[in-house]
């Protein structure tokens, strides 16, 4: 069990619990148990002093002097402090992630295979950054980056899509990673080619008909 701080600042005034990192995170996802993410009994200050925040004060800044109520308010809205160990286990996760993505759909110049430990012995010489963000919205950079250092090659797929105007607000924050052309049409619709890994199409189709309702219309294009 790893403990740590949620905090967050109102009127100018810090407060402050000590909580598990586990389960408050998940609080944070409306999954978790509070009571079992709370590991102390009051409201601080400053929690390394042991300044106890007084009732007029919580009831001033949180509408209650409940103290479960106040530390779920503080996990939700304010900052669960990541321990080191935390954050590197997360950034080991996601390149392994880039790694199996890697190993799966790319090839050397010449179409052979390269082996997990090559694939991440290049990220380390390319000093890539692997974002705390889905994989299939950074792919494209890591392959540039991995380029550098390491000759590869992706087969990608370019795809145009006609998006009704009634879902273009939705279908746009999945199609700007990938968009290499846009045109918007008098009547509101969205005209767009975008171009991925075809590794990730499948993944990419499922959610841009999701968003639309299945209403887009799309033509794969040499």
């Amino acid at each position: 069990m790893a403990q740590t701080t949620a905090r967050v600042t109102k009127g100018g005034k810090h407060y402050e619990v000590l909580v598990d990192l586990d389960e408050a995170m998940k609080v944070r996802k409306g999954e978790g148990n509070i009571n079992a993410a709370v590991l102390t009994d009051a409201i601080f200050h400053n929690l390394k002093s042991g300044e106890h925040v007084s009732d007029i004060d919580l009831k001033n800044n949180f509408g209650t002097t409940e103290m479960i109520e106040v530390a779920e308010k503080i996990i939700k809205g304010g900052e669960v402090v990541r321990t080191a160990e935390s954050m590197k286990a997360d950034t080991d996760v996601k390149y392994k992630q880039v790694v199996d993505f890697m190993v799966s759909h790319a090839v050397s110049p010449e179409g052979r295979p390269y082996t997990p430990d090559r694939i991440m012995k290049a990220l380390s010489e390319a000093h890539v950054n692997v974002k705390n963000k889905p994989i299939e919205s950074q792919v494209d950079d890591i392959i540039d980056q991995l380029s550098k250092v390491l000759p590869l090659k992706i087969e990608r797929k370019k795809v145009k899509l006609l998006i009704p105007a009634l879902h273009t607000g939705k279908a746009y924050g999945i199609i700007k990673e990938f968009m290499v052309q846009e045109s918007w049409k008098n009547n509101g619709d969205l005209e767009v080619v975008v171009e991925m890994p075809t590794a990730l199409t499948f993944d990419f189709y499922d959610r841009i008909n999701s968003a639309t309702s299945g209403s887009v219309m799309s033509e794969e294009l040499k």
